[in-house]
């Protein structure tokens, strides 16, 4: 990201870089008309708006007029495992430079961006910007001095301190060195320490400083009044601190500052692992075939644990800290029951495991789900035979225990060193996921660190940002007319929906008003008829790039999308509410309609309940997947009601065989079928046959407990009918959710 930043900053001096296509590059842009998808077997609804968006810059005027003529090539592209190598048709190759490329991939191929932005660098600077650089004590430590202090900024599943002892090792230091862990009432500990060995010429190494925040300050005394005259010059002082906005700046100023990287991938956190090891421990426990192939299976679920955080809410819907710490008290565990049970008990195994060791950390119902069905993978008998395999592939397989450790770690290192999606039982549309997650944070990233003012050519910001809220004005219509709605669907004991339609509008018209009431101050205040306050001045930059301000989202729906789609979507919402003000109570409801989804669903079962004078909290959903489409159905059913709108993420519905299905490759979502919630009094689950599948409103999925005990994000789970065992879903991360991201 830095050399990247560097090269774009020193072409933008030399002019070569045209301020609206950076700004496209970074935030997208907007679509001023709409056509239809040329190609919607491939191409997702996702890349041919960016198409869209792209043709309103001057350079790109003609492309998607260019794009549908040459729609068989860039097929060839967007096909390509190297898409941001491939030559691109027409005109298009030799009239675009290096960088006007990097925005037709960006819409084409969102995964492929970063390479394209490694090579990019390596053109224009050279390539050694984007080696990687190995952190390498010695060459710091020649270059550091006894008055600045020596940083490392941790990252979580690093611990520098142990490079650092061995270090003081080679420098013959480890008797002159001296550490302590700071936290509550170390202080006047760790200033004497310090005053000693500035004297003497000794090393002190302070570990965790972010976890001593009231004593920063007086740290930050202590080195500015070390007088380099008098200090001795062997003194060194080293800090470890995760990034904490407690830290002094001046220390963060004048020190020097590394980071090491926790490792990625499987095949590195393994090595890791058996690093720490020993012959001896492998074969000090009494069943020392059993214990052997137990734990390269325990070691391979820890790497399984932490890698899959990489692919956001598909591995787990929140990011888990797992660490070593975790690994070690399992085997500990491991090494015990296998001494002190006669047969191996599995059961206990996986229950300290999963539900207390990993499982203590997790938080989420859903999650632990996930844990304990991949320790099911890792935890079994089938392991202990020197054929079993892990994955489909059967590259990463159990390996006969005769072996001593350095014939484990000899196969450790024959293992790929990019993880295959199946080792973690996910699609391999995870890497795809995974690596435009990447993308798309990377801009966001840039984004944070854009200069706020600039006057480039042709519009100025202030203009820019006018316009867009101009647009905005134009498109979003006035309130609701609430009285109307009371008068037309008054609550009645029978029907609990009007009560949910009032409750909605009430809800998007305290939204339109923020929405109309922001704007029109934030025109004002750009022509300075009143004060540009710090709420305003925020929401403009959100208006330029692209983004949903924050005085806006405060009031709103959860939505990840960004200001273009955001405002297409809050129309078609206003639509859903109008049509059913106008045309009564629709046949199928738009679930990703609703502000409150969770208050529509209580509404079905309230009708329910009344109607057939049932007691509410003894009734649940069943659920009835429909062949028909939501257009088809013209009638709403005599109980329950029908909901369409949801996308699955992880598979795709088959409607030819009315089941679940695996995920085309490169289709990241599919659009699921109308479901019927059908309420039903004291339910019996009977046959097991089907994916228990949480819906979600967001892509983030986790979402936090409201007032109301319902969470942000979560809304139910439904049943959808499956011919494979639940748990393959599980681990694929299979989840519905109500709207995508753009």
């Amino acid at each position: 990201m830095f050399a990247f930043l560097l090269c774009v900053r020193i072409m933008m001096n030399e002019g070569k870089i045209n301020q609206a296509e950076w700004r496209y590059l970074l935030s997208g842009g907007s679509i001023q008309t709409m056509f239809e998808n040329p190609a919607p077997q491939w191409l997702s609804d996702r890349a041919w708006r960016d198409i869209l968006a792209l043709s309103n810059l001057p350079t790109f005027a003609t492309f998607s007029n260019d794009f549908v003529m040459y729609l068989s090539e860039f097929q060839a592209i967007f096909d390509s495992a190297e898409p941001h190598r491939e030559l691109l048709p027409g005109i298009w190759n030799a009239y675009l430079d290096e960088f006007q490329k990097l925005l037709i991939l960006r819409c084409l191929r969102g995964d492929k961006v970063t390479n394209a932005m490694q090579d990019f660098v390596a053109t224009h600077l050279e390539p050694r910007f984007i080696e990687p650089q190995t952190a390498n004590l010695s060459a710091v430590f020649k270059e550091s001095n006894s008055t600045t202090p020596l940083i490392f900024v941790l990252s979580p599943g690093t611990d520098p301190a142990a490079d650092l002892y061995k270090f003081a090792e080679e420098m013959k230091f480890s008797k002159k060195f001296s550490a302590i862990s700071l936290g509550q009432g170390q202080g006047p500990r760790a200033e004497a320490m310090m005053r000693n060995s500035i004297e003497r010429g000794k090393w002190v190494f302070f570990q965790n400083c972010h976890l001593a925040p009231s004593w920063m300050p007086a740290l930050e005394r202590l080195i500015e009044h070390i007088n380099p005259d008098k200090v001795h010059r062997d003194f060194r002082l080293w800090l470890t601190s995760l990034p904490s906005n407690k830290f002094p700046v001046s220390i963060l100023q004048n020190g020097s500052k590394m980071t090491i990287e926790p490792p990625r991938g499987v095949k590195a956190n393994l090595l890791k692992s058996y690093n720490s090891l020993s012959d001896d421990f492998l074969h000090s426990c009494q069943k020392v075939v059993e214990f052997k192939s137990l734990l390269l299976s325990l070691c391979l679920f820890h790497g399984n644990a932490l890698e899959r955080r990489k692919f956001g809410p598909l591995g787990f819907n929140i990011p888990y800290e797992f660490t070593d710490g975790d690994l070690r008290i399992c085997i500990s565990q491991l090494k015990m029951f296998l001494d002190e049970y006669e047969d191996i008990p599995y059961k206990v195994l996986k229950y300290t495991a999963g539900e207390i060791n990993y499982g203590g950390r997790v938080t989420d119902d859903w999650d632990r789900r996930c844990v304990m069905n991949i320790l099911e993978d890792f935890y079994n008998p089938a392991v202990l035979s020197s054929e079993h395999s892990y994955s489909n592939s059967g590259i990463y397989h159990q390996i006969p225990p005769t072996y001593d450790l350095n014939g484990y770690l000899s196969y450790i290192k024959s293992l790929p060193l990019n993880d295959m999606p199946e080792i973690f039982g996910l699609h391999d549309n995870a890497n795809i996921t995974f690596a435009q997650n990447e993308t798309f944070a990377l801009f966001n990233a840039i984004l944070q660190l854009q200069p706020k003012s600039s006057s480039m050519g042709g519009q100025s910001r202030e203009e820019l940002v006018e316009d867009v809220a101009e647009n905005i004005l134009l498109q979003v219509p006035g309130p609701i007319e609430l009285q109307e709605v009371t008068k037309k669907f008054p609550v009645l004991y029978e029907e609990s929906m009007n009560t949910v339609l009032v409750q909605e509008v009430i809800r998007y018209n305290k939204l339109l008003e923020v929405i109309t009431q922001t704007l029109s101050d934030m025109l004002k205040a750009i022509k300075g008829l009143v004060v540009m306050s710090l709420e305003l001045e925020l929401m403009s930059i959100s208006l330029y790039n692209n983004t949903v301000p924050e005085l806006w989202k405060s009031k709103a729906y959860p939505s990840l999308k960004p200001l273009a789609s955001w405002i297409m979507d809050l129309l078609l919402r206003l639509d859903f509410m109008h049509s059913w003000i106008n045309d009564g109570i629709p046949p199928v409801f738009w679930i990703s309609g609703f502000f409150f989804p969770q208050a529509f669903l209580t509404g079905t079962l309230q009708n329910f309940a009344r109607k057939f004078v049932i007691s509410i909290d003894t009734i649940t959903f069943d659920f009835k997947v429909l062949p028909e489409a939501s257009s088809e159905i013209k009638e709403r059913p005599q109980t329950g009601c029908y909901i369409h709108g949801l996308f699955l993420e992880g598979a795709r519905w088959d409607s030819m065989n009315f089941q679940l299905a695996e995920s085309r490759p490169k289709e990241l979502y599919n659009e699921m079928a109308v479901i019927w919630l059908l309420p039903e009094a004291n339910r019996k689950v009977q046959n097991q046959d089907f994916y228990l599948c949480p819906i979600y409103k967001t892509l983030t999925r986790a979402g936090t407990l409201s007032t109301t005990g319902h969470s942000t994000n979560y809304v139910i789970a439904v049943e959808i009918p499956s011919n494979q065992p639940q748990r393959h879903w599980i681990k694929r991360g299979v989840a519905l959710i109500c709207a995508l991201d753009y």
